[in-house]
């Protein structure tokens, strides 16, 4: 008897150790989905706020964060001060943050949103076709795709998340 308690005992110990080490790989952040695997992200273009096209292959070797949003959407009003904060951290020299507008608006209304949030650290980039948002296959807003130094979405967040979230920065450094 004794010798069963001692397998059982060792048994769950296994099973305890491997359930751990599967929760370090994949942290409880709300929202986030960690692909399996990367995709290439390729021939993606945009415009920035003087209407001047913005290719992503030139910020190959930086860690990319599209921010897909709208001046309508509730959940990106309330994430967008947080994502302006991770842009400024000090901590994330190799991070390139792109809030994109998609709300098919006016140049002039999202720059309005920007000063009404005090959004200091991060540009204004537009995608008025939406082909875009169609390229990445969004299935709402706020949406957020993480891309690697290699130019590879490997994580996306799909609603609104606070972008300070203690949980979220230590994850995201590991990529920077």
């Amino acid at each position: 008897m004794k010798l069963l308690s001692y397998k059982f005992l060792l048994i769950l110990i296994y099973f305890l150790s491997t359930v751990i080490s599967y929760s370090d790989e994949k942290p409880a952040i709300k929202n986030l989905i960690i692909h399996t695997k990367s995709k290439k992200v390729q021939n993606i273009q945009f415009k920035n706020n003087f209407n001047q096209n913005i290719k992503l292959e030139e910020f190959k070797g930086k860690l990319l964060i599209l921010n897909f949003w709208a001046t309508w959407c509730l959940p990106c009003r309330d994430e967008m001060p947080s994502l302006d904060k991770l842009q400024s951290l000090k901590s994330f020299d190799n991070l390139k943050v792109f809030p994109i507008n998609v709300g098919k608006e006016k140049k002039e209304k999202a720059e309005k949103f920007f000063q009404e949030y005090k959004i200091e650290n991060l540009d204004l980039y537009i995608d008025d076709s939406v082909n875009l948002a169609n390229k990445f296959k969004l299935r709402g807003l706020p949406t957020t795709v993480i891309i690697n130094k290699e130019g590879e979405e490997f994580a996306r967040i799909v609603g609104g998340i606070d972008f300070s979230d203690k949980k979220f920065i230590q994850w995201l450094k590991q990529f920077n």
